[in-house]
């Protein structure tokens, strides 16, 4: 594998994308974006025929197969599902996803009557959970603050926001920076490794409030860089 030094970004083109959890609101959303941009999409569900006709609803020659499938043929995976089925779902495709890049978008939250607020997660988040069940891939975590409405929206052509990327291996998180920069208006930005992930899964919470106080779909910035 080539080295990547600091005047290099490594090359997305054709990067043939899987995303588990594919059929939900973020996984359709990131889905739409990236075969607009070119690459070869491939959403996952449990059942075949909910993945396919997704697929379809989605258009820009996105295919929709059983998550299995969908992990055996990607290049790169997204883990866009809820929480409540992460570790299990993640357990049972750990075959497929070796060797490869699995990028974790996942926010363990909960919600009642005051609002959203994240849960605790023994590992320390959700992506660190991913590498502990996954070891033999390279688990980055990213795409944590990008609201689906806004992937979405026809009418959305660009979105004003970063993209936090943490992770441990170099290659890896240079990717990802690179394929969060394919979205139109979107940059990735390294945020460090994984052990610093809980905080920015539990960010989600506060950008939730700050939603529904002010009826927007917020996103970050990231200054001076």
């Amino acid at each position: 594998m080539k080295l990547v030094t600091e005047r290099e970004t490594p090359s997305v083109d054709g990067l043939a994308i899987g995303i588990l959890g594919g059929t939900g609101p973020q996984g359709r959303g990131l889905a739409r974006r990236f075969a607009m941009a070119g690459h070869p999409v491939i959403i996952g569900s449990r059942v075949h025929d909910r993945a396919h006709a997704v697929a379809r609803e989605i258009g820009h020659d996105v295919r929709g197969l059983a998550n299995r499938d969908a992990a055996r043929e990607a290049t790169l995976m997204i883990a866009a599902v809820p929480w409540e089925g992460h570790a299990e779902l993640l357990t049972g495709l750990a075959s497929e996803l070796a060797g490869k890049i699995v990028v974790d978008c996942v926010n363990p939250m909960g919600f009642d009557q005051r609002g959203a607020y994240p849960l605790p997660v023994a590992e320390g988040s959700a992506a660190q959970q991913a590498a502990a069940l996954l070891p033999n891939s390279r688990v980055v975590a990213a795409f944590h603050h990008v609201s689906a409405v806004l992937l979405l929206d026809p009418e959305v052509d660009s979105l004003d926001q970063d993209v936090l990327v943490l992770g441990d291996d170099r290659y890896a998180t240079d990717l990802v920076q690179a394929l969060a920069g394919r979205i139109p208006g979107v940059r990735g930005v390294y945020a460090g490794r994984l052990r610093n992930c809980g905080q920015i899964e539990a960010l989600t919470a506060n950008l939730v409030s700050i939603n529904r106080r002010y009826k927007a779909h917020a996103g970050l910035r990231i200054t001076d860089i």
